[in-house]
């Protein structure tokens, strides 16, 4: 596993040892950040990455030039390699890491007023957490005015055309995983069960 591109391109990153993680593969990633910043600007901006095991995502775009980063993972073992990637890769003053739940902290960086202008989602596949998250997200208000959120799920699972004002955009499937993209919109969506 590897950063793909911009200033940290090519380092290294270690990965969760065991099965408890399922990292992002490198090509789903690189299709995810071409589209990501052919559509909007990653320069500059706040990320948040729930569910963030080894931290790859996060890394990814801050090396793609994100300002800051917001990581959360409740496995302990995979938020000690998260940390010690963000160090590896000097990245680790622009990054907070929450070891806790990610639904609970969502809720509590809107109750502090945390926005975002990306959120990354990658929770275990099909336990019902890529929608829950999403309804937590569009509740909790962390997501900036065009922003946008990226769940990666399994590529079966079934997702919801909107959440509140987060509205589906694009989906794309990759094998066993698929990418929905979500941009926050002026008006609510339907709300899809």
């Amino acid at each position: 596993m590897r950063v793909i591109a911009g200033t940290l391109g090519g380092r290294r990153l270690t990965a969760v040892p065991g099965r408890s993680t399922r990292p992002t593969a490198d090509r789903v990633r690189e299709a995810l950040f071409s589209r990501l910043e052919s559509r909007y600007r990653l320069q500059g901006i706040r990320v948040l990455d729930l569910f963030a095991g080894t931290g790859a995502l996060g890394i990814e775009a801050l090396s793609r030039g994100a300002a800051g980063l917001v990581s959360v993972e409740i496995d302990r073992r995979a938020a000690r390699v998260l940390i010690a990637n963000l160090e590896a890769c000097t990245v680790a003053g622009r990054a907070e890491v929450h070891v806790r739940d990610a639904l609970a902290v969502v809720e509590m960086l809107g109750r502090r007023g945390s926005t975002f202008e990306g959120v990354f989602v990658d929770p275990p596949y099909g336990v019902g957490l890529a929608w829950s998250a999403l309804s937590r997200l569009a509740a909790a208000g962390v997501v900036e005015e065009g922003g946008w959120v990226v769940l990666e799920t399994a590529g079966d699972e079934e997702l919801p055309e909107s959440a509140g004002r987060l509205l589906r955009v694009r989906e794309d499937v990759y094998g066993d995983t698929k990418l929905a993209l979500y941009e926050l919109s002026e008006e609510e969506g339907r709300a899809d069960d």
